[in-house]
């Protein structure tokens, strides 16, 4: 009986990405784990694991991945690197109708090739089952820590990317040294989970969002709230967590008591286009408006946070917004300015951790779904092309598809 033949992707969109689907000892464990798997890996110089840490786990090799079945990858495929009739897993970033990946979308189609997105793959509850949301929350609140330091010229770290790994991030902590901040985390998933972790192991204090509010500290302190804090119904209606997933447009910001308490904002919420922003460039003209530095994690551009006017990258991590004439200026470049790190990118600054943490979940969440029975749905959920043709639920899409 032949064997099913996963290949592991070289990463090929630019700037580079580092991390990979599966490490070289997480290859070794799939073999095992799923006997009718065998694992090909695609040659790269650039992968935060060698070729030859995977050759030494005996883990074929190869120029190309034309032998393979499913492919999976990370970042968007380039396009003329699409083989014909294959399944891709990899985030597409094409389920919010981005204009830049229509090219990708089209040409998957036309090779009829079967598209998972991780982003899209669930549990029956809608809870996603593969994130690098934790490390995304880890390296966001890490950088919003360096950029108010920076900001305010209180201390110096190590950017993440320089870190030789988590443990070595960690020996940075010791460096911070806040005055009597107010630090708040907008969301409750994976991200801000991440972004709480980093702050409570800098031994800054947490709060609740009630007490945030109302009273003042003789040591820096945070708060992490979910949705319900700060949106309200637009007709006086008390929150609903389902209604407001369900018809975002029917509630109003109520974000402002925060922005008038908040030094640090570490935006680590998914946002809907249909919801209301969280704040606007009118409530930063505002006398009381309090906020200095974003941490934008989401990096929704032009979204919830009107300071955040593009994606900023590892290597040129912070801008200036300039409210009075909404534009970007160099940063600390003047104290009335939002100082704003939203790199887009965030888990490549610890490639080989985030990958690790990555490929757990592919091993647990994911491949028995692939590999064997989808009794729970969660690859259906996840599939947006097959054969030609975009699934049922992602039929919205082909407006899109077709330019419309």
């Amino acid at each position: 009986m032949s064997k099913i033949l996963i290949g592991i992707l070289k990463e090929g969109k630019i700037p580079v990405d580092e991390r990979v689907a599966l490490t070289p000892q997480q290859c070794a464990r799939v073999e095992k784990i799923f006997p009718e798997v065998k694992i090909i890996v695609q040659k790269s110089p650039v992968r935060c694991c060698s070729d030859n840490e995977y050759a030494n786990e005996r883990i074929e090799m190869a120029d190309n991945l034309l032998e393979c079945d499913i492919i999976l990858g990370i970042k968007e495929v380039p396009v003329i690197e699409f083989i014909d009739n294959k399944t891709y897993l990899f985030f597409s970033h094409t389920i919010k109708e981005q204009p830049n990946n229509r090219v990708l979308i089209r040409k998957i189609l036309r090779k009829k090739i079967r598209l998972i997105d991780y982003e899209c793959l669930t549990d029956p509850s809608g809870a996603r089952v593969i994130s690098f949301g934790r490390y995304a929350g880890i390296v966001g609140a890490y950088n919003g820590i360096l950029t108010f330091g920076l900001r305010y010229n209180l201390f110096k770290l190590k950017r993440a990317y320089e870190c030789d790994g988590l443990e070595d991030l960690k020996n940075e902590y010791k460096k911070v040294i806040l005055p009597l901040v107010k630090i708040a985390i907008t969301g409750g998933g994976r991200v801000a989970k991440g972004a709480m972790e980093i702050l409570d192991c800098m031994g800054i204090k947490n709060v609740s969002p009630e007490e945030y509010l109302i009273r003042t500290y003789d040591v820096p302190v945070y708060t992490q709230f979910s949705s319900k804090y700060y949106n309200k119904n637009s007709g006086g209606m008390p929150f609903n967590r389902q209604e407001f997933h369900k018809y975002p447009e029917r509630y109003e910001s109520d974000f402002n008591k925060f922005a008038r308490k908040t030094d640090l904002l570490i935006a680590a919420a998914y946002w809907d286009t249909n919801a209301p922003v969280l704040f606007t460039r009118e409530d930063i003209l505002k006398e009381d408006f309090r906020i200095k530095v974003v941490a934008d994690i989401t990096c929704d551009i032009e979204g919830s946070i009107p300071s955040t006017k593009k994606a900023s990258t590892i290597y040129d991590p912070v801008y200036d917004y300039n409210p009075k004439t909404d534009t970007i200026e160099k940063p600390m470049s003047d104290e009335s300015n939002i100082t704003v790190m939203a790199v887009d990118n965030l888990p490549c600054e610890l490639p080989e951790d985030s990958s690790y943490y990555f490929g757990e979940q592919i091993i647990s969440n994911v491949l028995p779904s692939l590999l064997r029975t989808d009794d729970q749905g969660i690859i259906a959920r996840g599939t947006i092309t097959l054969n030609g043709s975009l699934t049922e639920d992602f039929a919205y899409l082909q407006n899109y598809v077709d330019g419309k």
